[in-house]
């Protein structure tokens, strides 16, 4: 075992805290089916569900998101269904990621739009884990910001 500094447990969360959650995996999925659609008409929920495996009732809620914050339109009816109301070069990872996933930043100490101290950190020009965060947001906010929905269909 690897020891990292920090009690068992807190290295557990931090694990877990790496992990892509499915709500944003799944979206990525559905953004990624829609955008490779060459003609974007309307996609029904069941055909991106079934296509990309993904639970109806969840993906539902995960379109529902997305175009409440500008990613997607929505037609009712016939022929109806989810399409991008923006071209996939115009939507940032980094936008997606924070609509879906939240603050990019791990601890809330880096975070650029979520800014907190650390209740359990007196100095953090000297805190080795601020400082190991603060290159983990950069690098990861690097490739969400070089990356668009363009990039994922290529």
């Amino acid at each position: 075992m690897v020891s990292i500094g920090f009690r068992a447990n807190t290295a557990i969360l931090t694990i877990f805290a790496l992990m892509l959650s499915k709500k944003t995996k799944y979206g990525l999925k559905a953004l990624t089916y829609l955008a490779s659609q060459e003609n974007r008409e309307p996609v029904q929920i069941a055909e991106i569900a079934k296509h990309e495996n993904i639970s109806q009732k969840f993906l539902e809620s995960i379109l529902l998101i997305l175009r409440r914050n500008g990613f997607l339109g929505s037609k009712k009816g016939k022929g109806g269904g989810y399409y991008l109301i923006k071209e996939p070069q115009e939507i940032p990872m980094a936008s997606v990621m924070r609509i879906l996933e939240g603050p990019i930043a791990m601890v809330p100490c880096v975070s650029l739009n979520f800014y907190e101290k650390c209740d359990d950190c007196p100095d953090e020009k000297t805190c080795s884990v601020h400082k190991l965060m603060l290159q983990v947001r950069d690098a990861n906010l690097a490739v969400y910001r070089n990356t668009t929905l363009a990039d994922l269909i290529a």
